[in-house]
């Protein structure tokens, strides 16, 4: 299994890239979002991948995050979500917003993505409705795509770090990940269901992406106060 690769960039298509690794290239695909945020030709690059194998075929699919990857995984266990499907619903919110859709219920947000109707939408959200505090309370200790100022790595081979490409567009997808995951944590901690903390705190995010964990939590406990008082 590889599951993540670091090399040169070769080339980049409407829906993969290639990228050289020690003088082997590999094949991988990516979504419209990851495709936009990548470096150009030549640079470093480095994501975390999934592979797909059947009788005929073997496919690379490349991730930034594992948050994101753990959202492929899941929704190819959705009856009607192949590997297609899942990059174009992942191209069309990101790991954060699939995680703010489905905990909030929102299945015509996931319907947006090309080929998505509104039935396989509502069978995203109704199967996977359980799994998204999970998938949130990986923010905390998920590594963005390897790089930074460390040297990404492969087969123990340094590569030079991947240069931040369209920052703000990568900044905006991650979103506040780590204190969306410590306010659900805090919020379980206060005894309330994990379901029911996550679209809260899903929504509160949405609505103030810079919101710290402390604003999270506070707004939070506002939404999921009694209705009557």
């Amino acid at each position: 299994m590889i599951g993540r690769i670091a090399g040169r960039l070769e080339y980049r298509a409407a829906d993969h890239i290639l990228v050289d690794v020690r003088g082997v290239g590999y094949v991988v695909y990516v979504s419209d979002r990851v495709l936009a945020q990548l470096p150009g030709p030549g640079e470093a690059v480095a994501l975390y991948t999934e592979l797909l194998v059947r009788e005929d075929i073997l496919q690379l699919f490349g991730f930034p995050t594992l948050v994101e990857k753990e959202w492929h995984r899941l929704l190819l266990t959705v009856q009607g979500i192949g590997a297609k499907a899942s990059l174009a619903i992942l191209g069309a919110l990101g790991a954060d917003g699939l995680s703010r859709a489905i905990a909030i219920s929102d299945w015509s947000a996931v319907a947006r993505a090309k080929g998505v109707g509104p039935k396989t939408a509502q069978r995203v959200v109704n199967e996977l409705k359980d799994k998204a505090p999970t998938i949130m309370a990986m923010g905390a200790q998920a590594p963005a795509m390897p790089g930074g100022e460390a040297d990404a790595v492969i087969d123990d081979a340094p590569v030079e770090a991947p240069k931040p490409a369209k920052t703000a567009a990568k900044k905006k997808d991650t979103g506040n990940a780590a204190a969306q995951a410590e306010a659900l944590s805090a919020l379980g901690n206060l005894g309330y269901g994990l379901s029911e903390a996550a679209a809260a705190v899903a929504e509160t995010a949405h609505e103030a992406p810079e919101a710290d964990t402390a604003m999270l939590i506070r707004a939070a406990l506002r939404k999921l106060a009694p209705k009557d008082r």
